[in-house]
């Protein structure tokens, strides 16, 4: 049975390669910051990086957490991270099956008082 949520996020990012994804998302999970990293590797980017069009392979990271641990969680990324100016970017998500949202819950920072 799906339940509608207002709290779930996913965070995209993306990182030069799959070892440094691994390591952002073991380190964000194991912190309690995302409660899940996918890691997608090989993806290709297009950009405009300092008046230049650049191209890159890179690897995509989805960070599963909720509102609340947004901001501890861009300024953790922001620490580990190897880009000069990492993506953060936030989606919503509208519902989810109940109880991978209360695994989801359960594997966040606790101390914080988070709920999904």
């Amino acid at each position: 049975m799906l339940e509608s949520t207002s709290t779930v996020r996913i965070v995209m990012t993306t990182v030069a390669d799959a070892e440094e994804a691994a390591r952002l998302g073991r380190t964000l999970v194991e912190e309690r910051l995302a409660a899940c990293a996918t890691i997608l590797p090989r993806v290709q980017s297009i950009y405009r990086w300092q008046g230049k069009i650049e191209s890159s392979d890179e690897t995509l990271l989805l960070l599963k957490t909720a509102i609340e641990q947004l901001p501890a969680l861009e300024s953790r990324l922001k620490e580990l991270h190897s880009y000069e100016t990492p993506e953060f970017l936030v989606l919503g998500v509208e519902a989810g099956s109940q109880s991978y949202l209360s695994w989801l819950s359960g594997s966040l920072d606790v101390s914080q008082g988070t709920k999904v």
